[in-house]
């Protein structure tokens, strides 16, 4: 081959060389910029997704605060200062019956979801109340499949207690302190919602106090 032949074909090989790096380079450039708009609409979208999810937890956050300050439909309310809370020997005269509040025993009934079957002494579940509890009570009048669903509820929710009352006048009656409530059916969406409202609620005058260690049925 000729020197002219020789200098031709090294100078094909080197401008097909310089093409694949060329075509080689335009590759890199081009993934560079599909990878970096990917990873751009990735971090719009989780930046969206993010704010949309906060203001969504905040909005439900706000429907909560302001369903917790609705009284719960057709419950009683008790004067809070004139429910005293002195620690006394002996039976307590209530004027509710249940009682929601006033004097009463210094021993509190364990109220960490704990279902008695058999009637408790009011002046130690008066004191499981002032610790934040609410007292899940029924009579005669309940049906036996709401007795159960409202025993399942209460197993399964701290600060919580339940005990039949045969004096009470309605099948099932909420009660927290200073409040309480009086349904016919465990199914009534009210249980819930003052579940939801007093278990652990404003009106508890000893927040954080212990629901366990009390006193169990003998």
């Amino acid at each position: 081959m000729s020197k002219t032949s020789k200098k031709a074909a090294s100078a094909s090989r080197k401008a097909r060389i310089e093409e694949l790096r060329r075509v080689e380079r335009a590759r890199e450039r081009r993934n560079r910029f599909i990878t970096i708009g990917i990873s751009t609409v990735i971090v719009v979208g989780l930046v969206g997704w993010g704010a949309y999810y906060i203001n969504d937890v905040n909005e439900k956050d706000e429907q909560q605060a302001a369903e917790a300050k609705k009284p719960v439909s057709g419950e009683k309310s008790w004067d809070a200062k004139k429910l005293t809370q002195n620690h006394v020997q002996g039976t307590v005269k209530y004027p509710m019956d249940p009682p929601v509040g006033g004097d009463h025993n210094q021993a509190w009934m364990t109220c960490d979801g704990t279902v008695y079957t058999e009637a408790i002494a009011n002046e130690n579940a008066v004191h499981s109340l002032e610790h934040g509890a609410v007292w899940v009570t029924y009579n005669d009048k309940a049906a036996d499949a709401d007795i159960k669903t409202l025993s399942d509820k209460v197993s399964k929710t701290p600060y919580t207690l339940m005990s039949p009352v045969k004096a009470q006048s309605g099948p099932i009656v909420l009660s927290a302190w200073g409040k309480q409530l009086s349904v016919n059916k465990a199914s009534d969406p009210r249980v819930e919602q003052f579940l939801t409202k007093y278990v652990q609620g404003a009106q508890t005058p000893e927040p954080g106090a212990a629901c366990t260690g009390g006193l169990t049925a003998s």
